[in-house]
């Protein structure tokens, strides 16, 4: 059977967590690691963790960056699955996954939608039909592949390796999931499942504020990623890359 290690990033969020590690308790297939990453936490995270069995790892470098890429350091597991604090993964979520990268092969990755509760239904709307759609439609086209979804995503451990001293963990600003989809080189396969879901929390779509945090973090993970190469010339590297191997 493959092994698969969780990563979950958090932040003074142990109630969420509370609930998310219970979701991966109920799991049919059971994940081989659960790695609670504590980004500094002030709150009662180290005890939830002790509760559900969960390894938690402090790191103290600020920003989701740097934990996300801690907790897939860490991971010792043939997949590292990620989810964010707040995903709710129904309980065939891992099996799913297992499945969906086992047909795929090595150097393969794949990332699903959310289904987004709580909060109001202009701020479900807009996390459901701006934001994911969005997200999907551009970054897909600028990149030439899926992105991935920090709330619902695995990749193989070889895709980690590859990529692990590119990601820009020192960036608090950074969105990570972001990152490591601009990270990913040609022969690494990207999938988008839209029936692989997990139920994610609206709560970042309910005010100015918090629309403008996530939009601000975009921006600078663009302006990270594009000085580095741009994205019609990383497309045009990948788009060579499958027509040379497509022969």
């Amino acid at each position: 059977m493959t092994t698969i290690s969780v990563v979950i990033p958090t932040r003074n969020d142990a109630q969420m967590l509370a609930v998310c590690l219970a979701a991966l308790g109920r799991q049919s297939r059971r994940a081989d690691e659960v790695i609670v990453v504590d980004n500094g936490s002030t709150d009662n995270t180290a005890a939830v963790c002790t509760a559900a069995g969960a390894r938690r790892i402090v790191v103290d470098l600020p920003g989701i960056a740097a934990a996300t890429a801690r907790g897939f350091d860490e991971a010792d597991s043939e997949i590292i699955a990620r989810l964010d604090t707040d995903s709710v993964p129904p309980a065939d979520w891992l099996e799913r996954v297992e499945a969906i990268l086992d047909k795929a092969g090595p150097l393969t990755a794949v990332s699903g939608p959310g289904d987004f509760y709580g909060g109001t239904r202009f701020a479900r709307w807009v996390g459901r039909n701006i934001w994911i759609a969005g997200y999907l439609w551009a970054i897909g086209f600028l990149l030439g592949h899926p992105p991935l979804f920090g709330s619902n995503f695995a990749l193989r451990a070889d895709v980690w390796e590859r990529i692990r001293g590119r990601v820009h963990r020192g960036r608090p600003p950074v969105h990570d999931d972001l990152d490591i989809s601009y990270q990913i080189p040609p022969e690494v396969a990207v999938l988008w499942e839209p029936s692989l879901r997990v139920g994610v929390s609206a709560r970042p779509f309910e005010s100015r504020h918090a629309v403008g945090r996530r939009l601000s973090m975009a921006w600078t993970t663009f302006g990270v990623e594009f000085s580095s190469e741009p994205p019609l010339r990383r497309r045009r590297r990948r788009k060579r890359w499958e027509r040379a191997h497509r022969r």
